[in-house]
């Protein structure tokens, strides 16, 4: 059992050239693989961010896609679980698409698959965000199996609705990953308490993995990837750039804060009446 492992986020700009993107991805997840890294986890739409119409004419199958075929081959080469951000998927017979996260173990094979819950429809710093406008929400949590450890997945705007946490780790989530796209006016005010507080309400790890700089002209990314620990506390953060940050985790730090604070255990569901 891997009682101990490593996580690398990678950070990075990707913008409407679905090649470049490519390139640029498979370098930052061999670097985060030379770290030793366990686990490597890419940021949200990493191989392509647009406008609506170029999600549609961008957007791939699972089977087949030249996105996810990349994704595995690098798990495969490298040896590493890869967390791959989120692509934007087309299924057949569906009209919209799906913002879709897939899992690929050491062998490359597909470990799960995780569909963006909450769709960005916003506004925000002036401007407005209607990812529905070409997406459709999941419907499903997923926790995945991978290194011996138990892997919440989730998207960037998921980060907002703390019922989608507290699902994952009463379903045994000993780590949740954030592939993110976050605004700037959004990111400086909310990304680090968010992050940090789903962390420490939920006992478990957290390692986000941000776009940076100016995906899309005049809506800078965010950036500042980051893993906290159960405790909230931020063992790795980027600066503002390309790049990849690690950290180590142990799931007898889980454990112990699990043990001495064990507010999960302290739950009382009976008493919960909230609204639908």
């Amino acid at each position: 059992m891997s009682e101990r492992i490593r996580v690398a986020c990678v950070q990075m700009t990707s913008r409407q050239d679905k090649a470049s993107n490519l390139e640029r991805a498979e370098a930052l997840v061999a670097r985060a693989a030379s770290t030793g890294a366990d686990v490597v986890v890419l940021p949200e739409k990493w191989n392509l961010i647009g406008s609506a119409g170029d999600y549609r004419g961008g957007a791939e199958p699972l089977e087949g896609g030249a996105s996810v075929e990349a994704m595995a081959r690098w798990a495969r080469t490298l040896g590493v679980t890869l967390v791959g951000g989120s692509i934007t998927e087309r299924r057949d017979g569906r009209e919209k698409l799906s913002n879709t996260c897939c899992v690929f173990d050491a062998d490359g094979a597909l470990a799960a698959v995780y569909r963006k819950i909450h769709l960005f429809d916003v506004e925000v710093g002036g401007h407005v965000y209607r990812e529905s406008e070409a997406e459709e929400p999941g419907t499903e949590p997923v926790v995945a199996h991978v290194e011996d450890w138990s892997v919440g997945l989730t998207v960037c705007y998921d980060l907002r609705f703390p019922e989608l946490y507290r699902i994952l780790a009463l379903e045994g989530a000993e780590l949740v990953t954030v592939p993110a796209h976050f605004t700037t006016p959004t990111g400086r005010d909310h990304w680090h308490v968010l992050l940090r507080a789903r962390a420490i309400e939920n006992q478990c790890y957290v390692a986000a993995a941000g776009q940076v700089g100016e995906t899309i002209a005049g809506k800078p990314a965010y950036g500042r990837s980051l893993v906290a620990d159960p405790w909230g506390v931020v063992l790795a953060q980027a600066p503002d750039e390309e790049t990849v940050i690690v950290a180590d985790l142990d799931k007898a730090r889980v454990r112990d804060i699990r043990a001495k604070l064990p507010s999960l255990a302290n739950r009382q569901p009976d008493a919960y009446h909230a609204p639908a």
